[in-house]
């Protein structure tokens, strides 16, 4: 009954060759050319050789988001008790380790999902930052509208990625050399340099929230980013699918 249900919900399409489309997914090449991708991919590679059994990429998904989340949480806290920053740099971490270590444990063990994974890590990513940059916007240490900039940016940034990987089939983790673990290590050093020095810092003669400054810095580097790859990409899909 369900799927007959589903094939008439959906008329004019062939059940049979949308079960075969999904059995001939193609995975898009992955690009990943951050600073840190080197010492990253061999620590996550030992690291996935040593998970115990009971672990798996799911759990890792589940480990990266809840600490998302309580990174987010922390920020706002601190608004009340700066040596919760302290949490936030822990939690980061782990937003790493499960974030980064699920796909690479699902390729060790050969148990990849590509349509799933794809799909749920980056919806995960999605409400993750949307709980980051909540949790920045209330802590007192971000001005609200750098921190709704920052999201904007981060979601017009991924929208770019998504859709390059559909139609170029080139997922790209990183752009310049940057990418998610720079990211945290950034928010992890600031954290801690706003936990030892205080939320203000001096440019220009004039005093500035540390993080507006980082977060303006972000914004207009994701926007350069945004319109680069956009260009970029129109260019070589005019130019392969130009019309004679």
């Amino acid at each position: 009954m369900a799927l007959a249900s589903i094939k008439h919900s959906e008329p004019g399409r062939d059940f049979n060759s949308d079960v075969v489309q999904r059995r001939t997914f193609k995975t898009a090449i992955r690009l990943q050319e951050s600073l840190t991708a080197g010492v990253e991919q061999t620590v996550l590679t030992w690291l996935a050789k040593r998970t115990p059994a009971w672990i798996n990429s799911d759990h890792l998904t589940i480990l990266g988001f809840a600490a998302q989340l309580l990174a987010g949480l922390s920020f706002a806290w601190s608004r009340w008790n700066r040596y919760v920053l302290l949490l936030v740099v822990i939690a980061l971490a782990l937003n790493w380790l499960g974030d980064s270590l699920d796909g690479t444990l699902a390729r060790y063990r050969q148990r990849q999902r590509p349509r799933y994974g794809f799909y749920v890590d980056h919806m995960v990513d999605s409400f993750g930052a949307l709980a980051l940059m909540g949790g920045l916007a209330i802590s007192g240490y971000m001005h609200p509208y750098i921190a709704i900039g920052l999201l904007i940016a981060f979601l017009l940034l991924s929208i770019q990625s998504y859709l390059a990987t559909y139609t170029l089939g080139e997922f790209r983790v990183s752009f310049w050399k940057f990418g998610p673990t720079e990211l945290r290590i950034l928010l992890a050093a600031g954290s801690i340099a706003l936990l030892l020095h205080g939320p203000y810092a001096h440019l220009a003669g004039r005093q500035f929230r540390l993080f507006d400054i980082g977060g303006a810095i972000g914004i207009a580097g994701m926007l350069i980013m945004v319109v680069f790859a956009t260009a970029r990409n129109i260019h070589r899909l005019y130019t392969e699918e130009k019309l004679r």
